[in-house]
């Protein structure tokens, strides 16, 4: 199976300070492990271990649903976080997805060739 790892693609055209960034990644990190807790124990406990995580980089909404469509394509399991609006953004906007935890090969099809954020 390869190890297992979560990446979240974040939307770099919302001018998100940094510390909201960090908040919308942790809400796709969470969302993300526990839906794969309940779909997939085994990925979860293999990731569990040592929950390796990569932050990437699209510049629009378009970007992020071309990322999430080839997820849903390969069957990978994914999680969307939308803003509730109290801060910096407005609420509903989607801010980030959570491809994994999942085989690292898999999501490699998917965001391998995306830059770090």
């Amino acid at each position: 199976m390869g190890e297992i790892k979560q990446v979240i693609v974040v939307r770099t055209d919302l001018g998100m300070g940094k510390g909201k960034i960090a908040a919308q990644v942790g809400h796709a990190c969470v969302l993300g492990a526990e839906n794969v807790r309940k779909s997939n124990p085994n990925w979860f406990e293999k990731w569990w271990l040592g929950q390796e995580k990569v932050v990437v980089k699209v510049e629009s909404l378009k970007d992020l649903e071309e990322i999430k469509r080839h997820a849903i394509d390969l069957n990978l399991p994914w999680a969307e976080v939308t803003d509730a609006g109290h801060t910096q953004i407005a609420p509903g906007t989607v801010t980030c997805i959570s491809i994994g935890p999942a085989p690292e090969s898999n999501i490699d099809k998917v965001t391998g060739d995306l830059k770090l954020l």
